[in-house]
């Protein structure tokens, strides 16, 4: 099959769907498909290039920053791929079109559904209600057009049920005329090794608010032994760092800031204990790649972290340093909990989350709208 997939943010840009549009890709390619991806230009990178055998179209835009993307330069996106599709169409014969986020790249799939039909993946931003502290104004000013794309959509693919389930809330009517396919993103467990562990806490994450990290260094104030690597940029940065300041616990709390592929790997390698605090996620790759690299999970007991670990990790409320802290020491006390928990993880993505099997999952659905 030949496949066109969208979405405003591709490695290295942005992160979250970022890297699940581009695993997808290549995994795509791998299974003998032909894709191209339609995504966002942004300063030092090609207007075209192919990487790894998917072929990537960037469109100019104005963006300022890599890790984020501000509404009106996501807009910028929409307006440039609307004008470039045309002529990619003309020149190319898809099968189908596999558009990430119903808001915003999903205006640029409305305004070309009668030249190539598409499907949605929805990955939480782009739903009413999922992180309203980011995004409240922008989906109650967008609703009737939501609604129209999602409607107009062949079909729509979510990570979770937790998201499924807010999609059809988010419905006027509260009802969704749509099919909605649950497909887990994916992981290769087989690029993580895991290594003799360190007394090493993890996080993993954008920082932004709600992504909880500052209730993971609050909980560090009581815990010895055990030092702290946060890996990751973002707007929230300055307040951690003041945050780590006034508790006087710097020599025991490492913010990495954004940190290499090889880096990263490695300190998923080497960490003993992975936490992920989040008030709202949805299916997020970190747990996943965690899990694929033996660390012992602590997440929260909401949203869509739940269907991602399983029984393979702890569950904490959102917004608890009290419950975060308990829950290290616990697993700090306790060898044998953080080998069996570990353990557990990778043969829970081993399982169920490989590429090769979503992958496949996805071109069912493609055949399924396409013919």
């Amino acid at each position: 099959m030949r496949i066109l997939m969208l979405n405003y943010e591709y490695p290295p840009l942005g992160g979250g769907a970022s890297p699940v549009t581009k695993s997808l890709s290549e995994e795509l390619v791998r299974q003998s498909h032909d894709v191209d991806v339609v995504t966002m230009g942004f300063k030092g990178l090609k207007q075209r290039e192919e990487i790894n055998g998917v072929n990537i179209y960037r469109v100019p835009c104005v963006r300022k920053e890599q890790g984020v993307c501000q509404t009106h330069e996501m807009f910028s996106y929409c307006y440039s791929a609307s004008q470039f599709l045309p002529k990619l169409l003309k020149d190319n014969e898809y099968d189908i079109n596999h558009t990430h986020f119903i808001i915003p790249t999903g205006i640029v799939s409305y305004l070309n559904r009668k030249k190539l039909p598409y499907i949605i993946t929805s990955h939480g931003s782009d739903v009413p209600k999922y992180n309203p502290d980011r995004f409240g104004l922008q989906h109650r000013l967008l609703n009737p057009f939501w609604n129209r794309i999602a409607k107009s959509a062949e079909c729509i693919t979510s990570p979770t049920e937790y998201l499924s389930n807010l999609i059809t809330e988010s419905f006027e009517g509260k009802k969704c005329p749509n099919t909605i396919e649950i497909v887990p993103n994916g992981v290769y467990p087989e690029n993580f090794d895991p290594k003799e562990k360190e007394k090493k806490i993890l996080v993993v994450t954008r920082l932004f608010e709600r992504k909880g990290v500052q209730y993971v260094i609050d909980a560090m104030k009581n815990i010895t032994e055990y030092e702290l690597v946060i890996c990751g940029d973002g707007p929230y940065r300055e307040q951690l760092e003041r945050q780590i300041g006034k508790l006087g616990i710097s020599d025991k709390v490492h913010l990495l800031g954004y940190v290499s592929e090889e880096r990263l790997k490695y300190e998923y390698e080497t960490a003993s204990i992975f936490v992920l605090q989040s008030a709202a996620e949805n299916f997020p790759v970190v747990l996943l790649e965690a899990m694929a690299s033996g660390c012992a999970i602590i997440t929260t007991n909401t949203t869509g972290c739940p269907e991602a670990v399983g029984d393979a990790a702890l569950l904490v409320r959102p917004k608890s340093s009290e419950d975060v802290q308990n829950t290290m020491i616990e697993l700090i006390e306790n060898d044998k909990l953080r080998r069996v928990l570990g353990v557990k993880a990778r043969k829970r993505v081993e399982e169920n989350f490989t590429w090769k099997k979503v992958a496949q999952k996805y071109i069912e659905i493609y055949e399924m709208v396409s013919n």
